[in-house]
């Protein structure tokens, strides 16, 4: 068995590509066959590790949930995590690889090449179809020398591809034709079909553009994908969750810090689901007032995000708040910050060997040069403060950092984990009062006993009766959202075609 192709390229970033191969994997799913995502690079901040210990990024995770698998490193053998506006963490095949400038990348990429083709092959030898999904635009004409993730890709699956433009950012109609412009003849031969995504209005409407791309691209139109507002988790942070209001009568306001390096913000996606609570992205102090929970979440840079955070008056904010009654919680680099002080003798993050933390928690962190990438699962050990009633709740999540934190008088372990060979990995833990709290575990918050207990305990302190019931199961609420989106997509994309093309593509 050798799978299928399709491929799923876009006009630009955030178009929508993900969530396109996600309803597509899901609709194939439904429709009987053996489907697995790919996407051969990704740049995001947001990633995963497998039950293997391997990292992946978060888009390929979604993917792999809505075609029925396990996430597989393989679905994206090659992940950067910027760490400045030049630099990445370069991770290949789940383990980091070095840190590389962008010219020394683009330099590298070659040396990828067979790998990627080596590793796409096993995972097409194991499925009926992929659904390959491209990165940015293939119009970056100063890539396509060393391409491997658009057209590059495109060639080395022999797939067909559908190309993806966002209406809702305007100016689709000449992004799907310039694109195409600057495509060789060879690769104009592969786009078999175009898919207009984020509509809002009656399509009726576009009717006449869509007669008039189809004559001048000529290629057909496979859909106009109306705006549906889903909870999906997002790739990268061009995230519309970070500007999103909510209501303004929720009885609990929850704020995450946005720093400026911020990974992993799908850790805070469940928040949405519960009953009166709003959760928003704080970039200023105004933003903090009405705060009941602080979050810090993670960061790729921990050391510049911290100097951040003084320059801004954001740290003077989080401290007067916590003088005030406001619980703290930080996550992975965001409980590194509030620790007395982060040293990094390896030079990973910063030139300075010491870098005096907030101060909130008794803890000092240690950046080493091995990245912890591990699965770790446990319970809460303490009834204390913000945490009351919670003992013994179980938890699992998994941890991505480069620092050991080293706990000191003062603070209280108020989680106890695991990792998958039973090793004790400690988990947690917050300041004698029970209102600062730090963990590694990303993902704590899916632990839907865990969250609503917590939410629970602000309603109570602020006057309110507990949220009964809750919500139902955080990744049974997932299923729903990819079931939801892979009817949408039935309803708008022409399947029958695609499933044509699939078929009859030939090279």
């Amino acid at each position: 068995m050798k799978a299928k192709p399709i491929m799923i390229q876009g006009v630009a970033s955030s178009v929508g590509k993900s969530w396109i191969v996600a309803g597509l994997c899901r609709i194939f799913k439904q429709d009987g066959y053996k489907v697995a995502p790919f996407k051969s690079q990704n740049m995001a901040l947001n990633s995963f590790i497998t039950r293997d210990g391997l990292e992946m990024g978060r888009a390929q995770v979604v993917q792999a949930e809505a075609a029925g698998l396990l996430p597989d490193v393989r679905m994206n053998p090659v992940l950067l995590k910027p760490t400045t506006d030049r630099n990445s963490q370069v991770i290949v095949r789940g383990r980091v690889y070095g840190n590389m400038s962008a010219v020394e990348y683009h330099a590298f990429k070659p040396q990828l090449a067979g790998m990627i083709h080596e590793v796409y092959q096993t995972l097409a030898a194991e499925n009926e179809i992929i659904v390959i999904e491209g990165a940015g635009s293939p119009a970056e004409i100063n890539l396509r020398d060393k391409d491997i993730v658009n057209m590059g890709m495109a060639e080395m699956a022999d797939a067909p591809v559908l190309l993806v433009g966002d209406i809702d950012r305007g100016g689709v109609f000449a992004a799907l034709a310039g694109t195409m412009l600057w495509l060789t003849q060879n690769e104009r031969r592969r786009v078999q079909g175009t898919i207009i995504n984020k509509f809002r209005g009656d399509a009726a409407i576009l009717q006449p553009g869509l007669t008039m791309l189809e004559e001048r691209i000529q290629i057909p139109t496979l859909g106009v994908v109306p705006y549906l507002p889903l909870n999906i988790e997002d790739e990268d942070s061009l995230t519309e969750r970070f500007t999103r209001h909510q209501s303004l009568s929720a009885k609990v306001e929850i704020a995450v810090i946005k720093l400026p390096h911020i990974s992993n913000f799908t850790d805070f996606n469940v928040f949405e689901n519960i009953e009166d609570v709003n959760i928003h992205y704080a970039e200023t102090e105004s933003q903090l007032e009405k705060a009941d929970l602080i979050i810090l979440p993670g960061t790729k840079n921990t050391i510049e995000d911290l100097e951040y955070l003084r320059t801004t008056g954001l740290e003077s904010a989080i401290i007067r708040k916590h003088r005030q009654g406001v619980e703290i919680f930080g996550i992975c680099g965001g409980y590194q910050m509030l620790g007395k002080a982060i040293t990094d003798p390896y030079r990973v993050e910063s030139s300075r060997e010491e870098t005096a933390g907030m101060g909130l928690l008794n803890v000092a962190t240690v950046m080493e040069q091995e990245k912890t990438t591990t699965q770790s699962s446990g319970e809460v050990c303490e009834d204390i403060g913000f945490l009351g009633g919670l003992k013994r709740t179980r938890l699992a999540g998994y941890e991505i950092h480069m620092g050991v934190t080293t706990c000191l008088d003062g603070t209280v372990p108020f989680i106890r984990l695991s990792d998958q060979s039973g090793e004790d990995r400690g988990g947690g833990v917050c300041n004698m009062q029970g209102n600062v709290f730090g963990t590694y575990l990303h993902g704590i918050f899916d632990n839907l006993q865990f969250t609503l207990g917590l939410i629970n305990n602000i309603r109570r302190r602020k006057g309110f009766d507990p949220v009964q019931g809750g919500p139902m199961d955080y990744q049974a609420f997932k299923e729903s959202q990819y079931d939801l989106l892979a009817e949408h997509l039935r309803k708008n994309l022409n399947l029958k075609r695609i499933y044509h093309i699939m078929e009859t593509w030939r090279t």
